[in-house]
């Protein structure tokens, strides 16, 4: 089995937050990997990751950093492939990490999910890749669908809750 999607990360401490990513690829059945590179610390392998990518098959990258972050956006540089950052909260709330990744020069994106949004990081991975597979489309569609009965099974809970005021 060969990694469609990697998911990276400046540091072994971002896997709280990437692990969203990698359980959401699991429950699809979506081949991946998960390494740590820092942009700042191992340049070099960033480099060599990011140049390889695509020809090691990999068809999604989901790249995870806090404060700086400039870990998606160098990778994104690197490669034709698309990147999906994942802003990590570390300092000033995420709020550094998700201004360092959305803004991004001309020509060079990378999708930003919200602060600590690994999940979506997935489900965006995964429905890219079901751009161009009928059988990975069906797998969201069915995901999305399973979202939509929990919060019809959301709401008939909260029906059976009784307040004296309560209308509905």
């Amino acid at each position: 089995m060969k990694p469609l999607v990697s998911i990276i990360m400046g540091s072994t401490s971002d896997l709280g937050v990437m692990e969203g990513a990698a359980k959401l690829l699991d429950e699809l059945e979506i081949p991946f990997e998960v390494n740590a590179l820092s942009a700042h610390r191992t340049p070099e392998e960033v480099e060599k990751f990011a140049r390889g990518a695509k020809d090691r098959g990999i068809k999604v990258i989901i790249a995870g950093a806090g404060m700086a972050a400039h870990l998606p956006g160098v990778i994104a540089a690197m490669t034709p492939l698309p990147v999906i950052g994942v802003p990590i909260k570390a300092t000033l709330d995420g709020l550094d990490s998700l201004l360092a990744i959305v803004q991004m020069p001309p020509g060079i994106p990378v999708a930003t999910v919200a602060i600590n949004g690994a999940r979506n990081a997935g489900i965006l991975a995964a429905q890219i890749l079901a751009s161009g597979d009928d059988a990975m489309a069906e797998k969201i569609a069915r995901f999305k669908e399973e979202l939509k009965g929990k919060i019809v099974k959301a709401n008939q809970d909260l029906a059976e809750i009784k307040f004296k005021f309560k209308v509905n």
